[in-house]
Order: structure tokens, then sequence, then C-alpha cells
């Protein structure tokens, strides 16, 4: 069976720290597959309020998730501070991905628990319908 690869950039725009609560923990005793989730949502969030946007109103369009694919490499726990960076890459006319780089604090420096890609497109949720990715959306995102 193929596995999902994800390519990550050199470089990444945004970084946040968060936490390990107990309530992220499965019955395995580390942080389930679904928490993941939830973790770069608040890593999504965070990074575009960073920039003044919500994911309702990002330039005057919403986001919606089109897909997700994560490659997990680690175990996290509870405590573990985990480090996110959030970058975007392949844009289209009505979205992009976010690529996220998570990691946690280790005795010897940074280890990689995973990398995830979300596909991003621009919608409109009273018409239900996909829209372009706003120019200054785009212009701003790509920036270095």
């Amino acid at each position: 069976m193929a596995r999902v690869k994800i390519d990550l950039p050199n470089t990444f725009r945004f970084q946040t720290t968060i936490s390990i609560r107990i309530t992220d923990l499965n019955y395995g005793g580390h942080v389930g597959n679904d928490c993941i989730l939830s973790l770069i949502h608040e890593a999504r969030v965070q990074y575009l309020q960073s920039m003044g946007y919500t994911e309702l109103n990002m330039g005057g369009v919403s986001l919606i998730m089109s897909d997700v694919a994560i490659e997990y490499k680690n175990e996290l726990f509870y405590g573990d501070r985990l480090l996110i960076s959030v970058s975007t890459g392949d844009f289209s006319s009505s979205g992009f991905d976010l690529l996220y780089k998570m990691e946690k604090e280790a005795d010897k420096g940074l280890q990689i628990i995973a990398k995830v890609k979300t596909g991003m497109v621009c919608f409109d949720y009273s018409s239900r319908k996909v829209m372009r990715v706003p120019e200054n959306v785009k212009q701003l995102l790509t920036e270095n």
C-alpha cells in the first residue's frame, strides 16, 4: 500500500506552541488522530489571526477544508510542548494548501511528530459556492 508522503517547505511563515492536555489523549495513552486535526485547526486559526483574518472572513471569502493528509512520525504525550509551524503552497484559482510541521521539544532538540497538509478552498457559506482566492489575500499569503 502506498503511504502518504508530504513534502514540507524549508521555511515557515508562522509558528505557535501548544501544550498537550490530558483530554488530548486516547485509550492508547497518546494523542489521538482526531486531536491532531484539532491541534492543526488551532494553529490555522492562530495563523490567520496573525494576519488579521478569520476562517469566516479572509479578505471577503470564507474557508472550507477540502482534504487533509497526515504523515505520522512519532507520538505525543500529556505535557509535551508542541511547536506547530505553518506555511502555504500550491495555489489554484479557488484555493491553496496549508502545510504544517508538528514538532515536540525533546532532550536533544526538536523531534518531528507529524507532517500535515490541508487543502483549503475559498467558499461563500450563504450561497454555498466556491469563490476565487482574493488577489490581495494570495499576495499576503505568498510574501516571504
